[in-house]
């Protein structure tokens, strides 16, 4: 009788073992997809910022900026007679 017992909770144990590395086996390959999705998404990231920043180079290139004040603000250059120079 106790020898049943015995063979039947080793059974339940190696159940529950093969349960658990199943349940371990799915864990491993839904985290491997989530690690996937995120690193695809940290190249995405990576693009964006990459054009973002040539972006912001063109839009603050000295020509750029010159151009701007004078057509939108009609700033021009100044004349050094005009010019006056403040010493402390």
């Amino acid at each position: 009788m106790s020898q049943k017992i015995l063979v039947g909770f080793l059974a339940l144990a190696v159940l529950a073992s093969a349960l658990a590395v199943v349940y371990a086996k799915h864990q491993s390959r839904r985290l491997f997809v989530q690690l996937n999705e995120l690193q695809q998404q940290r190249d995405r990231m990576n693009v964006e910022w990459g054009q973002l920043q040539l972006e912001q180079s063109t839009w603050a290139t000295h020509g750029r900026i010159e151009k701007v004040a004078r057509q939108k603000l009609h700033m021009t250059s100044l004349d050094f007679s005009q010019m006056v120079i403040v010493k402390p």
